[in-house]
């Protein structure tokens, strides 16, 4: 990569830090639009991003349905008045009284929510119709992750028991396949059409029932330029938006750049070939093995050796030229999580800092 990354003022950021890259933003989505032959099949996931302003960006360029995971980005999506939200969950409990709350105080935004459960959907239903509304629904299939959804063999007979529900409105099918992340793409893309065509066949039953022509929102990253090629049905990846190096290296036929980093700095040299910098669990997903949470652009060589709260070890070899006070610049593998460590992601435009969108949606709660 050349040094697009590079910020001039680099001297006014604490670290450790998120930035993004607004024109690289606006580069991925309209490569994402590019990829589908109809803007109203795209449903991201702002789960990545968190923040209004990166939402505008793709209502501003067309997008008018979105899915989202907590009640919080559910509420973003109200606050910037998103046409459609899905809340890619099955609000239970007091998450079910907040759906409605928030359902409520956003008239203009379309929310629907997830089932799999007939217990759940009753619930949802009685609750619906307690509180004077009528929630639209997706039924959460599981197709192979074993996540979360209802096993498609017993659907349909849980679609006809979801009809009789007057407080819930059955919209369609839900299908994510994020078990399916082969780095080959012919691999990955004979997995998912057989997982896909377990979906098809039961669309088929459900319209030979006679119900509507149920709608269908399928997939996330992975299997994104796979479904993208289908006819009808709603795609809804989500870490386009930022990438990551994880998908960098895995799906390396999608054209997405990476537009947000973590920036961090060399705070001490503990022996003659290791440097410690400040980028611990706190500032960068931890899920993954130590040498795949963070990828230097300006020091590939670096090999991660151990990281706590507040620190990252690497080894630099002797002889090494770096000193304390050194700027480096890191993709996460995982960028969806990390974004989570921070209440802001600072923007840079023209290799300047010219401010920041705050990740509201990080929180768990933001009115309701």
């Amino acid at each position: 990569m050349t040094e697009w990354y590079k910020i001039n003022d680099i001297a006014n950021l604490d670290t450790p830090a998120l930035v993004v890259y607004p024109d690289r933003v606006k580069h991925n989505i309209a490569a994402l639009i590019k990829m589908v032959s109809d803007i109203s099949r795209l449903r991201p996931h702002i789960k990545t991003n968190k923040s209004r302003e990166a939402t505008q960006l793709m209502v501003d360029a067309g997008i008018s349905k979105f899915k989202c995971a907590s009640i919080a980005e559910a509420e973003l999506l109200g606050m910037i008045t998103a046409p459609e939200a899905l809340l890619a969950y099955q609000p239970i409990g007091p998450k079910l009284q907040r759906f409605i709350r928030l359902i409520k105080a956003y008239p203009d935004t379309k929310y629907a929510c997830l089932t799999d459960d007939i217990n759940v959907a009753i619930s949802i239903s009685d609750a619906a119709l307690n509180a004077g509304i009528i929630i639209p629904v997706y039924i959460d299939l599981n197709i192979g992750q074993n996540r979360t959804g209802i096993l498609p063999e017993f659907a349909l007979d849980f679609y006809r028991s979801c009809a009789q529900l007057k407080g819930i409105k059955l919209l369609g099918l839900h299908a994510y396949d994020g078990h399916i992340h082969d780095k080959d793409l012919a691999e990955r893309t004979k997995k998912c059409n057989a997982a896909f065509a377990i979906v098809c066949d039961l669309q088929k039953a459900i319209r030979n029932a006679g119900f509507p022509e149920p709608i269908i929102i399928a997939g996330g990253s992975p299997t994104f330029p796979i479904h993208a090629k289908r006819e009808a049905i709603e795609c809804s990846p989500g870490t386009f938006i930022y990438w990551d190096q994880g998908y960098s290296l895995n799906c390396a036929e999608q054209p997405f750049l990476p537009s947000a980093l973590l920036i961090s700095r060399v705070i001490s040299l503990p022996d003659s070939s290791k440097i410690c910098v400040d980028l611990g669990h706190k500032s960068v997903s931890a899920e993954n093995e130590l040498t795949k949470r963070v990828y230097f652009i300006n020091a590939p060589e670096l090999i991660t050796l151990s990281q706590s709260e507040e620190h990252l070890v690497l080894e630099a070899g002797e002889g090494h030229q770096f000193t304390i006070g050194d700027v480096l610049y890191g993709i996460p593998y995982h960028v969806c999580p990390s974004v989570a460590l921070y209440e802001r992601a600072i923007t840079i435009e023209n290799n300047q800092i010219i401010g920041y969108w705050a990740n509201i949606a990080r929180d768990r709660m933001i009115t309701f």
